[in-house]
């Protein structure tokens, strides 16, 4: 299994990260990853993200904004 995350635009457009990814083992894993770069792919032009499994979607998308922007 092999969990990938997919960014995207604001409009739901995949977009190219300004942070390299990696397949990730675990989910876990995954969520650690974007835990430490969601500051860079933000600034990069990532609005949101969407964490998949094996190209099945687990969850998103998820915005990278804040609540009060």
């Amino acid at each position: 299994m092999a969990w990938t995350w997919r960014f995207e635009k604001a409009d739901g457009t995949e977009t190219e990260p300004a942070v390299q990814p990696e397949d990730f083992p675990t989910q876990s894993d995954a969520e650690s990853w974007l835990g430490e770069v969601w500051r860079e792919l933000l600034e990069g032009g990532t609005d949101q993200v969407t964490l998949q499994e094996d190209g099945n979607t687990v969850y998103g998308p998820m915005s990278l904004h804040s609540a009060t922007e």
